[in-house]
């Protein structure tokens, strides 16, 4: 560790930050990780059989990404060398592969760490291609963002993906006790702080760190309870970019949640989306969407509620306006649900595409002019109001195409009722065959 701060112009006794005091020395010291570096895990078999692979770590920041690369490059005796894709360039990336290259010739291998490695364009990430395989380096890149978003397929076939966990509670309980034995003293806070201070690291070590620095630096008279701890430190923002993945899995969620008729699941995505920042017309277009393509006509309330929520969000604004929306997610968790309209839909588009041009059967068309009644436009129509049912079971499909049913109702909700309909119309079109 001395050498890396003497490489940074530091010397080994300057002044450190506790994070960086307690960054871990071994692979087992790792907190939260065991599914991956753990005997079993995926990476502590790569180390134990001595085939290590180039890897992409894929996790939230804090979790010890740099860490686990930087102690794998230990364990397998290897020249670590570490670019960021934020402040490196090709020229960078050219001087890097030319002294693995000269220091693969010695017989030292090279283990190259890219931090934010979804920063590099496709053109730079295919750079990497050629020294990947032929074993000039062994590459680990780093990234907060999707793999599958953000990285040329060609890189991700020649790597394994590796996913690190948001740091558990446990794991940063743990993580403060160590910084009570680094620093010798108790961290001054009640049982309720120290739950508060976890609460505002957001499963991030190193910001749990930072912010358990600045409590030790304040050393109050009295221990801080959680209102303590808010009150002197700043929470930490709810990972969530609107833009990239986490906008997609809460509003994920937030869907699934409310087609599995849970109103509580649904509420506290909903929340969560608002906390991080979310357009609430966004959720509230989204309910919209959900209330037609899950809910149809077992409940058709549900749209014209979905509808007024957003109308009433326009004209009040926040934060008023998002009890409405909250209205809306709730009715539809707890209304029945059926897709049958959707489907139709779907099916009904699938068939008009491949039946092309067909033209509608002659009696059900209109005879404006005499010609039109002279060659067939609407003879033979029958008025549905003016038979027995109501109902004058005639064909409206082409001819020479065979009857379809692509609205199949559910039987929940107000579907039930359409159900039955549909089938005493069904019996009484054949009994007219």
């Amino acid at each position: 560790m001395s050498d890396l701060f003497q490489s940074a112009g530091l010397e080994a006794d300057a002044p450190r930050p506790l994070a960086d005091r307690l960054r871990p020395q071994r692979l087992e010291d790792v907190a939260g990780q065991d599914h991956l570096i753990g005997s079993d895990g995926p990476i502590g078999r790569m180390l134990t059989s001595g085939r290590l692979a180039s890897m992409i770590l894929w996790g939230p920041p804090g979790v010890g990404k740099t860490t686990i690369a930087r102690l794998i490059a230990d364990h397998a005796d290897m020249e670590f060398v570490q670019l960021s894709a934020v402040f490196s360039g090709v020229k960078d990336l050219r001087e890097a592969f030319a002294a693995a290259k000269a220091r693969r010739a010695t017989g030292r291998g090279t283990l190259l760490f890219v931090d934010e490695i979804h920063r590099f364009n496709r053109a730079q990430q295919d750079g990497f291609l050629p020294y990947v395989e032929e074993g000039i380096v062994t590459l680990i890149g780093a990234t907060t963002e999707n793999p599958s978003f953000e990285l040329n397929g060609a890189l991700l076939s020649r790597s394994q993906v590796f996913v690190l966990k948001r740091l558990s509670d446990e794991a940063m309980m743990q993580m403060l006790g160590n910084a009570e034995t680094e620093l010798g003293s108790p961290l001054p806070v009640t049982n309720d702080g120290r739950a508060a201070l976890i609460g505002f690291a957001d499963g991030d070590g190193r910001y749990l760190l930072n912010l358990a620095e600045e409590i030790f630096a304040l050393a109050p008279e009295n221990p801080l309870d959680a209102k303590g701890v808010a009150a002197v430190l700043q929470k930490r923002a709810p990972a969530y970019d609107k833009s990239q993945e986490g906008h997609y899995n809460l509003i994920s969620a937030l869907h699934k949640s409310i087609r599995g008729s849970d109103p509580d699941a649904a509420l506290y995505w909903f929340c969560r989306m608002l906390d991080g920042g979310e357009d609430p017309l966004y959720i509230a277009r989204r309910m919209i969407r959900l209330a037609s393509e899950d809910i149809g006509l077992a409940d058709p309330l549900a749209l014209m509620i979905a509808n007024e929520a957003m109308n009433t969000y326009r004209f009040l604004g926040s934060p008023e306006g998002e009890l409405a929306i909250a209205h809306s997610i709730v009715h539809m968790a707890t209304a029945p649900k059926s897709n049958a309209v959707y489907t139709a839909y779907k099916s009904a588009m699938r068939t008009a595409k491949e039946t092309g041009s067909l033209m509608p059967p002659a009696h059900i068309l209109n005879a404006p002019t005499k010609l039109m009644k002279d060659i067939g436009y609407g003879a033979g129509y029958n008025y549905d109001h003016d038979t027995e049912h109501g109902f004058s079971g005639q064909n409206y499909f082409p001819d020479g195409m065979e009857r379809r049913q692509f609205y199949m109702p559910k039987g929940d909700g107000r579907e039930a009722a359409i159900k039955e309909r549909l089938e005493r119309w069904a019996e009484l079109r054949d009994e007219k065959k």
